[in-house]
């Protein structure tokens, strides 16, 4: 436990903590409204935030959030105006990001790719005081939507037009989702990396649907695993001297497989008593349909 004895290592901690915990939390929702691939794409975007954050001598991460929260609402209004040529403008959204990341960082004084791979890949050493402060308020903005309007958020990634049949904003709270998820993405850039943060934001909700159909018991398996993983990675980083980024996503995909492999005999034993209760004729042991995953609404 020596380690606990280095200020950046706090730091380091403290952070992996706050991101094991939002990225899931965001993450079951863009799961449920099946956009997994949403973070990644906000990443590339992010790029352009720190490039710009660089060059204009101005905290990379606040910058970076700022220009991921256009990006998403961007997002959004493809996914809504689109139609079939919407693949096309985001695939030059998030490629765009990509490239003005690089030619931004490069054009600020001093700036090189170098300066990138911290925030692509993750870094311990560089997590400093004014990081942790920004992923604090980060993250607190980000339990306070996923937490405080789960009801409403849940309803909209189920199901939209019931959710608008029964009065709630959805396109403000599918805009919410999208922000919250940029939001996410940035807090989670100096300890997993821009390019790896998707996978944490999917993969621990993907291992605790291999456990139970209800939300609210999906939602607290895949966030204890996001903070087992992330504080996992960060230690196994620190004493093998590995990008603590690709660690922490090599450490949930393994949870990912040990689940699945724990959970098949649940899943056929469920099976066995789902085709008991049909022939026996009574619905009332009837299971919700798996195909609804973590969406099983009395857990909400």
């Amino acid at each position: 436990m020596e380690f606990l004895n280095y200020a950046f290592m706090q730091r380091a901690l403290l952070a992996a903590v706050l991101v094991g915990i939002t990225a899931p939390a965001v993450g079951i929702y863009l799961v449920q409204r099946r956009q997994a691939l949403m973070g990644d794409g906000i990443g590339h975007v992010a790029m352009t935030g720190v490039g710009l954050g660089f060059l204009l001598s101005t905290s990379p991460v606040w910058m970076a959030t700022a220009v991921s929260v256009v990006g998403a609402v961007l997002m959004e209004l493809i996914r809504w105006y689109g139609r079939t040529r919407g693949d096309i403008a985001l695939a030059m959204l998030f490629y765009g990001g990509m490239a003005g990341g690089v030619m931004l960082i490069n054009l600020a004084p001093g700036g090189s790719n170098a300066n990138l791979t911290s925030y692509l890949f993750g870094s311990l050493s560089t997590v400093s005081e004014s990081d942790v402060t920004a992923i604090c308020v980060l993250a607190a903005f980000v339990l306070l939507v996923t937490l405080g309007l789960r009801r409403q958020l849940f309803a909209v990634s189920q199901d939209e037009e019931f959710a608008r049949v029964t009065g709630l904003p959805v396109r403000a709270l599918n805009l919410l989702t999208a922000v919250t998820a940029a939001v996410t993405v940035t807090v989670a850039m100096r300890v997993v990396g821009l390019l790896l943060v998707s996978a944490l934001m999917v993969v621990p909700v993907a291992a605790a649907q291999q456990l139970t159909r209800s939300f609210a018991a999906t939602f607290a398996i895949a966030v204890a695993l996001g903070v087992a993983v992330t504080v996992g990675g960060t230690v196994t980083s620190y004493y093998q001297d590995v990008p603590p980024g690709a660690t922490i996503v090599l450490l949930t995909i393994a949870a990912f497989v040990a689940l699945t492999a724990a959970a098949t005999p649940l899943a056929r034993r469920r099976a066995r008593t789902a085709a008991s209760a049909r022939s026996a004729g009574d619905p009332a042991e009837c299971s919700i349909p798996a195909t609804r995953g973590a969406g099983d609404e009395a857990g909400v």
